[in-house]
Order: C-alpha cells, then sequence, then structure tokens
C-alpha cells in the first residue's frame, strides 16, 4: 500500500440523539496542526476544549506538546499503550514504518471508532473492518498472547475494537442486553457499549487484575464517588475460567437509533497535562472542575475522590484518568471514577499530587485542598474522609466475595494497612 500522508481531516461530533453536526476541520503543513471550527458549532453545541481553543472561526495552531502535535481535545482521541501497539502492528503489515506517521495519520486510523464523541474522516485505508458474531474467548486469549509476545499476528477484530488508551489488553465491544458470550465490533441497535478489559500473567496481579479492580469499584460504589457500571465476565478457556472485567461505556447512549454519543474530554487533554510525567495536582484538578461544571458539588466530588486514590494505594491516578462529559448544549460534568485500582508505585508517590506532596500529604495540604473544594472549614470536610478510610478498610471481604485469590489479598491488604498508618493523622485531627 502506497502510504500518503494524512493532511486534512473533517472532524464530526454525535450528538445524544445520534443526529451527526460538523465540529470543524483539522489540517497539516510543514508548521503543524490546525484546526478550524465549523461555522455555528461553537453557538449550538459550545467549546469543545474552553481552556485552550477560541470560541471563534480562526485559525487555531495546535501546541508541539504534550499531545504528540495536536491540540488536546483531539490528542484525547489517540490510543497509547496497547492501542498504540495493535496500530503499530497493522500499519507495518501494509508496509508502513510507524516511525512514517503523524498523528493525523493515527487519527484517521481511528477514525469512528474512538473513545468520545468526535469522529475523524477521511478515514485510514489501513483501518480495520468491524466485524459481528466474534467469540469473546477468542478475543480475549488472541489479546492474551499479543500482550505476552507470544505472537505477532493480530486478529482483524481485535484491531477493530482497540482504539482506547492505557497499557493493558482491552477491546471496545458490543453486545445485546443480558449477551456476553458473542459481541460484535459496531453497534446494532439497542446494543449496549463495553470496554472489556483482558487479564495476563503477565500484569502485576496476573489474572486477578480484573477481580481487584472490581472490588475497588464496588468500594468506590459504596463511597458515593459515583464509579460507571460494570460487570465481570466469567469466560472458561483452555487455560481455566477467566474473569474480565466489562466496563459499560459512559460516553454511549443506546437508546437512540443510530447511538447517541457524549463528547469526553481528560483532564490530560483540557489542561494540557501530560500524563507520562507527575504534571497535575489535585488542587488544579479540582478547581479546573468547579470551574468547568459551575458547581461547588462537583469540587467537593473531587476532593473525595483525591482521599479514596490516597487511601485505596491507586497511584496510577495520572491525568487520563480523570474526564469530563458535554452534553449536546456544552454543559459539563465529571465523568464516572473510571481506572480506580490498587496500582502502588515503586517510590510510592502519585502522579496527581496532593497541594505538591507525591505521597504522605501532609494535614495541612489536605485542610487546603479541601478549603479548594468548597468545604466550609476541616470539621465539614474530615468526616468525608473518615468514612472513605472506614470503606476502604473492608476491602478484604469484598474482595473474597468475588473471588480474588487470599495471597493476592494479603498482599494488597498489608500494603493499604500500611497506607493507612502512613496517612491517620488525616483522621485524628479534628
Amino acid at each position: 500500500m502506497a502510504f500518503k500522508p494524512t493532511q486534512r481531516l473533517n472532524v464530526t461530533r454525535t450528538l445524544s440523539t445520534g443526529e451527526q453536526v460538523a465540529a470543524g476541520v483539522l489540517a497539516q503543513n510543514r508548521q503543524g496542526v490546525f484546526f478550524q471550527y465549523a461555522e455555528g458549532y461553537t453557538e449550538q453545541h459550545g467549546n469543545l476544549s474552553p481552556f485552550t481553543l477560541q470560541r471563534d472561526l480562526a485559525l487555531q495552531p495546535a501546541p508541539r506538546t504534550p499531545h504528540q502535535g495536536l491540540h488536546g481535545v483531539f490528542g484525547d482521541c489517540l490510543p497509547d499503550g496497547w492501542g498504540l501497539l495493535l496500530q503499530d502492528r497493522v500499519f507495518r503489515q501494509h508496509g508502513i514504518a510507524p516511525t512514517q506517521l503523524t498523528a493525523m495519520d493515527r487519527l484517521a486510523f481511528v477514525g469512528q471508532r474512538g473513545m468520545g464523541a468526535l469522529t475523524f474522516e477521511p478515514a485510514s485505508e489501513a483501518a480495520p473492518t468491524q466485524s459481528d458474531n466474534e467469540d469473546l474467548a477468542t478475543l480475549g486469549l488472541e489479546a492474551q498472547a499479543v500482550f505476552d509476545g507470544q505472537t505477532e499476528d493480530v486478529l482483524s477484530a481485535l484491531v477493530a475494537a482497540g482504539s482506547s488508551g492505557g497499557a493493558r489488553p482491552k477491546a471496545q465491544l458490543f453486545m445485546p442486553p443480558g449477551q456476553s458470550k458473542e459481541c460484535r465490533t459496531y453497534a446494532q441497535p439497542e446494543d449496549d457499549a463495553w470496554l472489556v478489559k483482558f487479564t495476563s500473567q503477565h500484569l502485576p496481579l496476573g489474572h486477578d487484575e480484573g477481580l481487584c479492580e472490581a472490588a475497588y469499584l464496588d468500594l468506590a460504589k459504596t463511597a458515593g464517588l459515583e464509579p460507571p457500571e460494570w460487570q465481570l465476565l466469567r469466560v472458561p478457556t483452555p487455560q481455566g475460567e477467566r474473569a474480565w472485567l466489562a466496563i459499560k461505556r459512559f460516553d454511549w447512549i443506546h437508546q437512540t437509533n443510530p447511538a447517541g454519543r457524549l463528547h469526553m474530554h481528560s483532564a490530560c487533554g483540557l489542561l494540557d497535562a501530560d500524563f507520562r510525567t507527575p504534571s497535575l495536582d489535585y488542587a488544579d484538578l479540582i478547581k479546573a472542575s468547579r470551574q468547568l461544571c459551575r458547581s461547588p458539588a462537583v469540587g467537593q466530588l473531587q476532593f473525595r475522590r483525591a482521599l479514596f486514590n490516597l487511601f485505596a494505594c491507586n497511584q496510577d491516578d495520572h491525568s487520563k484518568n480523570w474526564a469530563f462529559l458535554q452534553d449536546d448544549a456544552g454543559q459539563w460534568k465529571p465523568a464516572p471514577f473510571y481506572d480506580v485500582t490498587f496500582s502502588p508505585h515503586p517510590f510510592a508517590e502519585h502522579a496527581t499530587a496532593y497541594m505538591g506532596f507525591g505521597k504522605q500529604p501532609s494535614l495541612k495540604a489536605i485542610q487546603q485542598l479541601a478549603t479548594h473544594a468548597g468545604f466550609a472549614n476541616w470539621k465539614q470536610a474530615q468526616p468525608h474522609v473518615q468514612e472513605i478510610a472506614d470503606v476502604i478498610a473492608t476491602f478484604p471481604a469484598v474482595a473474597k466475595d468475588l473471588g480474588v485469590k487470599a495471597s493476592t489479598i494479603e498482599l494488597i491488604t498489608q500494603r493499604l494497612n500500611q497506607t493507612w498508618r502512613e496517612n491517620k493523622g488525616l483522621l485524628l485531627a479534628k
């Protein structure tokens, strides 16, 4: 296949009704990538990225970093980790070296298959075709083999389902309500949309990874932190039963025909905060959340989520793991609390800091954070901290009920107890 670099892409937004509207145009030359809104778009639907894009028809250049030369809102649509690995395999099969590609070429490959409401045309000639009636077990075992380095071949269906971010093997799949064995990579009417996370023995928690994340999501729900809907898909394989976590996509609205979508924007893209480095502080996240969503309650929700991450040892809390959803009229709200799991850093440092503290934040720092979040005083905020710590203390029982191995429960519980001891001063202060 002769490689033709992508010079121009039409950007379309799918509304919650399923209607598609022109959002603008992306164009690329030697000076970089530029975006221009479609006439009338912002008046009807608001700004796609209020902190970095102007609400006019000006030609807007993208920053060179940190989104591979794209504007943050479009950088959000690119895969990383797992999705990037799959893309590179396909381009190589077409005789195209990954070093030849620009971010625009990768957006063209994503086309209509990305998360959120934005789609890009014309699609890349290398993009896979959508598939029907795929066997979930086959897809999962193929993903595991690719992740483990056991094969260079990739099923077309796995590529078609692999435009999401993150390092773990996963797939964006569609299934009829109540169905889990058969799936497809495109939506039929009434289908539910799921992000299915597969497992591997080479993941930090091995094949318990999905079970442990499910336990954390259960704890987050108990704490009132609004996680996404989820289910565990217990799938028989030749190596034994596997429990794969399926997250219901919160950008997808299946009640319409065709399906509707919500625009999704990560804190990484919104604030130009590079997710690969510790570039974000919870003070900035809370301030941006309150400003974007125009709600004091949102600040308090984000504060409680931040404290959950602290006591739950979810230290992979980088800027791509925080997102916002925009409705058709341009109003914003926080996305559900996703990618919440046990993820200790080798140096016990959080990707997002607490008033400058990467670990063991001081009482003064958390009190300042509570003020940023809109609490009147520490007396009002402290009970929320206690509630979160109490909920996390129930992890062993929740994990056992889900079938997590006793050795894994013991490993995590030891670390959680250590984290509690390091931060118990936040609970004792009145």
